[in-house]
């Protein structure tokens, strides 16, 4: 539950830490036992990424993690656990609210939104799940599930598990090059009415070598409006590579502006 931290959507940083602090809620299920009929079918289908919780790269805790750039071939395992009544009705990393009585999980790595496989190594039991959220920031585990999914694991009384996580992954069309119409052209990541966001998108371009990236200020129907561009850039080869780059970072595939 780090939407506050990659998307500011949320208020709840889910992480490691000291005792609870007087009044801080505690997670756990909920008083009533799960009701099966309030459960919603996951069935995997290609969508689209979610617009919020795909910013890479991101720190928590003093560690910097990188969204893959794609769920396909992944698979990995090690320790489940599982939140619940604290985060409930919460926005997850994705923005979506979180249900607990849904079969979710939240992952570090993989990209929002991914149905995945997961399967408990001792009891056999299998389910899947719609990966919305991001964490565990535990070390020592590596998929944090939704308390029915827990429940249809046969983790929620041990609190954790040993599982096998295989990513569901859907033969995707290539999406065409598109061209500029002329050159030079810059590409446009975004506009933001934030100046810190543009400013950490800028800084994040930069460090993966996207560089010349401009911050320009654009005035919107009376708003400040922050623009953050590459370019100019006057090699075709270059510019359909730029894209491609920025695509692979999670962020929406850039507009072509000509200066």
């Amino acid at each position: 539950m780090i939407a506050a931290v990659l998307t500011a959507c949320a208020t709840t940083v889910r992480e490691p830490g000291p005792a609870r602090p007087p009044g801080e809620p505690v997670d756990g299920p909920p008083d009533s036992a799960l009701d099966v009929s309030r459960i919603r079918p996951v069935v995997p289908r290609p969508e689209p990424r979610s617009a919020y919780g795909n910013h890479s790269p991101y720190t928590v805790l003093g560690q910097t993690y990188r969204v893959r750039a794609s769920a396909s071939g992944y698979s990995e395992r090690g320790l489940a656990s599982w939140y619940g009544t604290k985060f409930h009705g919460r926005l997850t990393s994705s923005g979506e609210p979180y249900d607990m009585h849904q079969l979710t999980a939240a992952h570090r790595t993989l990209p929002l939104p991914t149905f995945a496989e997961v399967r408990h190594l001792e009891n056999g039991r299998s389910i899947i799940v719609r990966v919305n959220d991001r964490g565990p920031f535990h070390p020592d585990r590596i998929i944090d599930l939704s308390w029915a999914a827990a429940v249809k694991l046969g983790i929620d009384q041990a609190g954790t598990g040993p599982v096998e996580v295989r990513a569901i992954t859907f033969d995707e069309p290539a999406v065409p090059a598109v061209r500029p119409a002329r050159l030079p052209v810059l590409l446009q990541v975004g506009a933001f009415a934030d100046r810190q966001r543009a400013d950490d998108v800028a800084r994040t371009l930069s460090r993966q070598g996207l560089g010349p990236v401009l911050t320009e200020p654009a005035r919107s129907a009376g708003d400040r409006v922050w623009r953050v561009r590459i370019g100019p850039l006057e090699n075709l080869e270059e510019v359909l590579r730029r894209v491609e780059q920025v695509s692979e970072l999670g962020y929406e595939r850039p507009q072509y502006v000509y200066p």
